[in-house]
């Protein structure tokens, strides 16, 4: 049996989520076009044999966004995610049907919090207090630091996330901070460090 690749996006003129899938084969060979079924937006998948092209629709931002990427990053593993380089919240996943589908409920959950809640200061209120009182138990015993060495940084947050600066070098560290999901993966950190520039 021929072995697929899944492709998840939100549609930014209709707003749901789509899952498409191809083979391996069918992605090294030709160009792939995955259309929404309200066909106003695609996916379009192109090779050069290297490296592939994507113009990828974004229901985060409401646009389009070029990526490009190994074939080994498209074709192997368990996948990829491609962010949106307004919001950098990740916009398409690419991989094996289980992982995407997962990602895609979750990335759909945080579109409709986004439009639902738009007068709301944060994605998901309750959310991003958590996070904040999670981040300040990892900072009281030390854990929050950068890679260049330096243990002073500040804060920025936004809508659905939080970026940890370092004072020292200007490196950072996005934690998102808009689901269930989210919250889980810090409260499993002990340390979090911030990448050196």
């Amino acid at each position: 049996m021929e072995e697929l690749r899944s492709f998840g996006f939100i549609c930014p003129k209709c707003g749901k989520a789509q899952v498409h899938q191809r083979s391996r084969f069918a992605l090294s060979a030709a160009a792939a076009r995955m259309e929404c079924e309200c066909e106003k937006s695609a996916l379009q998948v192109e090779t050069d044999g290297v490296k592939f092209r994507l113009m990828v629709p974004c229901g985060v931002c409401g646009g389009e966004h070029q990526a490009e990427c190994s074939s080994e990053n498209l074709l192997e593993g368990r996948g990829i995610g491609l962010a949106c380089p307004q919001t950098r919240q990740l916009c398409c996943y690419i991989g094996e049907e289980q992982d995407v589908l997962r990602s895609m409920e979750n990335l759909a959950l945080r579109v409709e919090k986004d439009k639902s809640e738009e007068q709301e200061a944060f994605t998901d209120n309750v959310i991003m207090y958590e996070v904040l009182s999670e981040l300040k138990d990892i900072a009281a015993r030390g854990g929050i630091g950068c890679s260049c060495g330096s243990k002073r940084y500040s804060l920025q947050v936004s809508r659905g996330a939080v970026d940890l600066i370092c004072a020292d070098c200007g490196g950072k560290l996005r934690i998102n901070a808009a689901t269930d999901e989210d919250l889980d993966r810090l409260c499993c950190q002990m340390k979090l460090e911030i990448h050196g520039r």
